[in-house]
């Protein structure tokens, strides 16, 4: 099984590259817990996919850590990887997006793989839940391993999330909400003022697909680059390629419930209680310190 790591971001909001930050009790980047997780629940094969200047540096740091019996794939998202037959002269201060980041992984995932944020932490029972998930899915569908929203916020701003929209365990639509906020009169999205319970479930981007996505991201993509007004400002999110998957009819979404704790790092000010959680889950057992041996 695949684990698909997205490490390609600029960190605005954060402030530096935060995949890159030694989060753990012994310097650890956040993406070895995930990485330790996946690999704990049957993950054997590790691609991540992250900025062109990064990509040495990251491809000797973890295959210094990772099992011999686990396969490393560390890719470049460029600026220049396009379909075949179009392009782009402008210039663009970050890259394509998501699915962007997904499709470059296009020639090394030939089987159901999952996909995750590298700046994120999924918990244990999320990956067993999705190993599970794979194993058991013989008609290649998807599937989203969601978390309740009430456990998802920051304390130190608002927050961008996609609400699930269900049909009993299936995703019927990702709502994006992009100001996302807990206040004194509750859960509220200040872009559309929509007010939350807090026991929504969201996608926090930890999806499981099938190789089928990649053509379906190169469609979008194509389009993207011809019909947008602005081609050097937007993305193509992966929610947005899945749901028009779901929409066509090409697959169906379970939704899995992930039981599990969550935290990120969306602000800088969100680091101490990251450290504090990871050096409190060493101490109570449930990694090893230091986390390779």
């Amino acid at each position: 099984m695949t684990l698909l790591l997205m490490a390609a971001g600029r960190g605005s909001r954060y402030g530096k590259l935060k995949q890159f930050d030694d989060l753990g009790p012994n310097g650890e980047f956040l993406m070895e817990f995930s990485i330790y997780d996946a690999i704990k629940n049957g993950f054997n094969h590790i691609v991540v996919i992250t900025q062109k200047d990064n990509v040495a540096f990251l491809r000797d740091y973890l295959r210094e850590r990772l099992p011999e019996s686990v396969s490393l794939d560390v890719l470049a998202q460029e600026l220049t990887d396009l379909p075949a037959g179009t392009q782009f002269a402008g210039e663009r201060p970050k890259p394509w997006g998501t699915a962007h980041a997904v499709w470059t992984a296009r020639k090394v995932i030939t089987n159901p793989f999952a996909v995750i944020n590298a700046d994120d932490y999924y918990g244990q029972n999320a990956y067993e839940r999705a190993g599970k998930f794979i194993k058991k899915n013989e008609e290649g569908n998807f599937g989203l391993v969601a978390y309740t929203l009430q456990d998802t916020l920051s304390p130190y701003g608002s927050v961008s999330r996609g609400v699930c929209s269900q049909d009993g365990k299936q995703l019927k639509s990702v709502d994006e909400r992009l100001e996302i906020a807990a206040g004194e009169d509750g859960i509220r999205d200040a872009d559309s003022g929509m007010e939350f319970s807090g026991k929504e479930l969201v996608s926090m981007n930890f999806w499981v697909c099938s190789p089928d996505i990649f053509p379906q991201i190169e469609k979008d993509f194509r389009e993207f680059l011809t019909t947008a007004e602005d081609a050097s400002k937007g993305e193509i999110y992966l929610p947005f390629v899945i749901q028009d998957m779901l929409q066509s009819g090409k697959t169906s979404v379970e939704v899995i419930p992930s039981n599990s704790q969550w935290f990120g790092v969306t602000y800088a000010e969100d680091k101490d209680t990251a450290m504090q959680a990871l050096k409190d889950l060493s101490a109570a057992g449930k990694y090893p310190a230091p986390l390779w041996k």
